[in-house]
């Protein structure tokens, strides 16, 4: 697992120049680090094909490694096998920094009965609280206390509950139901979250022999005594494949996915043919045509709503576009940091409260920014397709977290973009 997204400090991108061509999209990030993190919940060798290179999936690597997890790689595949696990990692620095460390949380409650985890980290986005994990795991017979920055919870064994949350948290259904999934009895997770990447989540632990049910407005588990390896392959990348059909929309290419999902894209679909785009699904793909970009309405919600994840590279777009759009983010409180850095490139937007109102002029021009956090990067680099002259975009660190090899993926339709190491 080699990545040329694994060093260099800059991208820099010269405006102007139309998307076309094919290419792959990688496996899903969202996807990725859950099923990285249940395969604590076996002894035996669980193997992961099409496994992404990108720094949060080696962060993830690093973890496991700390927990007692053995992990070869060949190629993009990676077999793990955790004959037995070590419940207080030593890595607090990677924990502290990496969001998805908090989904080791379920898996080692289930399996070793305690677990000692720093407070995680990740994008600046948000509060993101993991009260939601916490009461979950109480509802299932756990016991919590945090001191010192450190979560703490033991509790042995786990029994099943009625659990309903107060708001669709992906992460706090993903930690409760692979913390369900070896408990005693049945738990049912009501007002859970239905996104793509929960769904691949349990469709991986079935394969390991759980016992887990989905409705359309609840997701029933039956714990089993004891889960088994597997191999799987983890879905493609909605928000990878939603960033690259929007590039290509805006600069008013024609571009083909490989393995991109209509049916987990199709809000971003939808506001992209409100757009203008036209777009031709196709068994394990999908073609779009672009004609530039017309204004647009979008409020950010939970699936099957307009993912929060795109928010940030549409509203770039939108700043291209001759008219007033409106983006209402309604997920997370503090999703516009990259409005300053878009500023910076002609941008006109005010922002009042969760509403940001755009007044596109059809013109943005280089400057050098700043990738405030993963998806504000991606806007960048939309932005800098889009733009008159050189955009330089520096802490790209924040990119490399969550989109593999995205430069040479833009390269390869026609981008004319480069990496300063």
């Amino acid at each position: 697992m080699t990545s040329t997204t694994q060093s260099g400090k800059q991208l820099i991108i010269t405006g102007g120049s139309p998307l076309n061509g094919r290419c792959g999209v990688s496996t899903s990030k969202n996807a990725i680090l859950p099923i990285l993190a249940a395969s604590l919940l076996t002894s035996e060798p669980v193997t992961i094909h099409k496994v992404p290179a990108i720094s949060d999936v080696k962060n993830m690597f690093t973890l496991l490694r700390a927990f007692g997890a053995r992990i070869s790689i060949a190629g993009d595949d990676v077999t793990i096998t955790t004959k037995s696990i070590k419940t207080t990692s030593p890595a607090a620095n990677i924990m502290e920094k990496l969001r998805a460390s908090i989904l080791f949380m379920g898996p080692m409650l289930a399996r070793e009965g305690s677990v000692t985890l720093p407070l995680p980290g990740g994008c600046r986005i948000g509060a993101r609280p993991i009260d939601i994990h916490i009461q979950g795991f109480r509802a299932l017979g756990a016991k919590s206390v945090t001191v010192n920055g450190h979560v703490h919870a033991w509790g042995r064994p786990l029994h099943g509950a009625d659990i309903l949350l107060r708001f669709p948290s992906v992460g706090a259904t993903e930690n409760l139901i692979m913390a369900a999934s070896l408990a005693v009895g049945d738990t049912v997770i009501r007002g859970a979250a239905f996104e793509p990447e929960v769904t691949d989540l349990i469709r991986f632990l079935n394969t390991m022999g759980a016992r887990i049910e989905t409705a359309s407005d609840r997701i029933m588990i039956r714990g089993v005594k004891a889960l088994s390896g597997t191999e799987y392959t983890p879905i493609a990348d909605r928000i990878e494949a939603g960033t690259l059909m929007l590039a290509a929309a805006v600069t008013g290419g024609e571009v083909d996915l490989l393995r991109a999902d209509a049916g987990h894209l199709k809000p971003v679909c939808d506001k992209l043919i409100e757009a203008g785009a036209e777009i031709f699904p196709y068994e394990n793909g999908i073609r779009i045509r672009g004609r530039g970009v017309r204004p647009l309405n979008i409020v950010s919600s939970p699936f099957p709503g307009f993912p929060t994840d795109m928010q940030a590279p549409f509203m770039a777009a939108c700043c291209f576009a001759k008219g007033r759009s409106t983006i209402d983010e309604t997920v997370f409180e503090n999703r516009f940091l990259h409005v300053d850095e878009l500023r910076k490139m002609g941008a006109d937007i005010t922002v009042n409260g969760r509403t940001a109102y755009v007044n596109g002029t059809g013109r943005l021009h280089g400057a050098e920014v700043s990738a405030t956090d993963l998806r504000a990067g991606a806007a960048l680099c939309i932005a800098g397709l889009l733009a008159q002259g050189e955009t330089v975009i520096s802490n790209i660190y924040h990119i490399d977290r969550g989109y593999e090899n995205l430069e040479a993926k833009l390269l390869c339709l026609g981008a004319r973009i480069v990496r300063l190491s």
